[in-house]
Parts: C-alpha cells; sequence; structure tokens
C-alpha cells in the first residue's frame, strides 16, 4: 500500500512514524527546515517515554512520488487549494483522497442527497476547484482527535490520543475504507469506520468553533472556559447554536444509545447544565 502524507506537519509526522513502522509504504511532502531534518536525520516521534526513528521519502516536489493508493491531506484547509496542481501527479486512477482536515471539508455535499446535493461553499472550496480537480469521488472523510506538536525541526512530540474514524460520503462500507482502517489498527491507532461520518464531522466542529475561538480571544485554558460563569454560560450558547445549524443539514449530534455513544459522552456534557468536560479532545 502506498500512502503519500501531503503536509507532514505535527498530526502528518505523527501518522508518518505509525504508519511507516507498520510496514506502510510512506512518503510526506514537507518543506523549509522540516523537510530538511527529516531527509537528514530521520523523523522522530517522542511517544509514551520512547523515541520511534523513521526514515520514509521526504519531498517537496509530488512529482517525484508517482500515483499513490491514499493521500492523505493533513494541510490546513485554507492552504489546499493552492497545491491542487502539484498534487495531481500523486493521482492514479484509483487514489483515495482522505481530509484529515477538521471542519467541513469540500466533499460534503456529495452523496449527502436533498436539495443541496452536489454543493460546493466558496468559503471552503474558492471556484470549486477542490470538487473539480481533486474530486468528491475520490474522498474519505477522515477526523483527527489526537494532539501533537512540532518540538523540533524532524521531532514530533504526542501529546494524546490515537482515534481518527473514517467514512464514506455515501456511509457504505468500502474495500477501501477498510484497507485504510485496518492499516491504522495496524499501527497502533484507532481508526473506527463510520456509517455517518457527516455526524462526527460535526461532533469535533462543535468543539473548536466554540472554545478555539472563546480561548483565543480570552487566553484561557479549556478548565478556565468550562469554569467561569460566563464563558461557560457563552460555551453553551454557542455549542446550542452550532447543533441547530448541524441539526438543519440532517447531523446528529448527541446519540446517547447509538454505537457511538461512548465517544460522543467524552467529548460533551448534559447541555441542559454543564460544559465542563465538553471538548477534552477538542485542540
Amino acid at each position: 500500500m502506498k500512502i503519500c502524507i501531503y503536509g507532514a506537519g505535527a498530526i502528518g509526522g505523527y501518522l508518518g512514524v505509525q504508519l511507516a513502522r507498520a510496514g506502510v509504504d510512506v512518503s510526506l511532502v514537507a518543506r523549509g527546515a522540516h523537510l530538511a531534518a527529516m531527509r537528514a536525520n530521520g523523523l522522530k516521534l517522542l511517544i509514551g517515554g520512547e523515541e520511534r526513528i523513521v526514515h520514509p521519502r521526504c519531498t517537496d516536489n509530488p512529482s517525484e512520488l508517482g500515483p499513490q493508493d491514499f493521500v492523505i491531506i493533513c494541510l490546513k484547509a485554507h492552504s489546499i487549494t493552492g497545491v491542487l496542481e502539484q498534487m495531481q501527479p500523486l493521482l492514479g486512477p484509483h487514489t483515495r483522497i482522505v481530509t484529515a482536515v477538521n471542519g467541513i471539508p469540500y466533499w460534503y455535499f456529495h452523496k449527502h442527497g436533498g436539495a443541496l446535493e452536489g454543493s460546493t461553499l466558496e468559503s471552503i472550496d474558492p471556484g470549486g476547484r477542490q470538487w473539480r480537480e481533486l474530486t468528491p469521488q475520490r474522498a474519505i472523510g477522515f477526523i483527527v482527535y489526537p494532539a501533537t506538536e512540532i518540538e523540533a525541526p524532524g521531532v514530533i512530540r504526542h501529546v494524546y490520543g490515537d482515534r481518527f474514524p473514517l467514512g464514506e460520503p455515501s456511509g457504505e462500507i468500502t474495500e477501501d475504507v477498510q484497507r485504510l482502517s485496518d492499516v491504522f489498527v495496524k499501527a497502533g491507532m484507532q481508526a473506527p469506520v463510520l456509517d455517518r461520518i457527516r455526524d462526527e464531522i460535526w461532533l469535533k466542529l462543535w468543539g473548536n468553533v466554540c472554545l478555539n475561538p472563546i480561548s483565543a480571544l480570552t487566553h484561557a485554558t479549556l478548565d478556565v472556559i468550562c469554569s467561569d460563569p460566563a464563558t461557560r454560560a457563552l460555551s453553551k450558547a454557542i455549542m446550542l447554536e452550532a447543533q441547530t445549524i448541524a441539526e438543519k443539514f440532517g447531523a446528529r449530534l448527541v446519540q446517547d444509545n447509538g454505537p457511538y455513544s461512548d465517544i460522543y459522552s467524552r467529548e460533551i456534557s448534559d447541555l441542559n447544565g454543564h460544559v465542563s468536560d465538553c471538548a477534552t479532545e477538542s485542540r
């Protein structure tokens, strides 16, 4: 299996080390000092009190790599459109695009159904270029929960988490999505295949849209935001508004007795009273 990680920063680097150690043919697209360090010394992951070092192919020129089975995009969302041309050599007839970008992805309304089926969003995909050049048919949904950081060029520190839910936009359990899940599990990570991947996209976004801007504006940490009466009330109001929007598009954020209820219980608390644990994994 050939996997290219496009944007081998903190999360991409973590994935690169874990997948390479599992025997996957991994290549990394990066730039600058981080790329130079990986080329010179390999890619180091600091995790659980140990160092793991791998030496995958690293480049800033994707045309050197050829078609891949999977391309995992770990760029910030606003950066993707600017590298679409460079990505093209990675795309063979059966290449799948894995959008490791928290938030609403370019393919969101592919296989969505209803009046918005096939719609693109200018704020996410300017000019619809991702839809046309990556195509929604290639897409696999993917949510990032772990926290990692670049400690130094070529060195990634794992902070917590190993869960990467994934799923087809259609909700089908295809051979491709199962293969990807299996290789993540082999690499020591959790990759549950969900038949309602959009619910999980909104769940992750639920915490981010609420707590991230409050933290940025107040410089407060999550424990303070969720315990101070004013910011707790604001958090609840934002989450209720986000829930209303999500449900307008058919998403279900709370499944008290559903198959993913254990996931939901870790991400949020009772919206009727408390939000103190609502984003223990949302960064």
